[in-house]
């Protein structure tokens, strides 16, 4: 079975916003290129369209529609949560107080055996010993 990830809003709008404003972009690009090659899988929670969309229309009205379009064209299978999924999305709230927003991510890669590849530090410091995440600053394609 092929490494999975689960990459967060963070790591995807970097797919598409320009590089130089973005830190860590050449990596993030780098797992999505991998993702293309068939190097290894990605796997998303539905939220990320409402969020990536949403910071997309704020920041860049103009281009929000081909920047979604140009992330959907990946075909990146979305996880549809069960019962389980949302207690351990409660747990991760409740437990490291981060925003179920950011714990949905979180929890995907937990229910799917998966790694979630975040840029958001924050997030990452706060989840600490909830195991399967990695900055995407010091993730590398192998």
């Amino acid at each position: 079975m092929a490494e999975r990830f689960v990459p967060d809003a963070s790591v995807i709008l970097k797919w598409v916003l320009p590089p130089e404003n973005e830190p860590h972009a050449d990596s993030a690009r780098a797992l999505r290129d991998r993702y293309v090659r068939g190097d290894c899988d990605l796997l998303m929670p539905s939220l990320w369209l409402f969020e990536v969309g949403n910071i997309l229309c704020l920041k860049f009205p103009a281009h929000a529609g081909a920047m979604l379009d140009a992330i959907h064209a990946l075909e990146i299978p979305v996880f549809e949560g069960d019962a389980t999924w949302r207690s351990t999305i409660l747990r991760l709230v409740t437990t490291h107080g981060v925003t179920f927003y950011d714990a949905s991510y979180h929890a995907t890669a937990l229910a799917t055996q998966s790694v979630l590849v975040s840029a958001d530090a924050r997030y990452l410091r706060r989840a600490e010993g909830a195991g399967a995440t990695c900055f995407l600053g010091d993730w590398a394609a192998p």
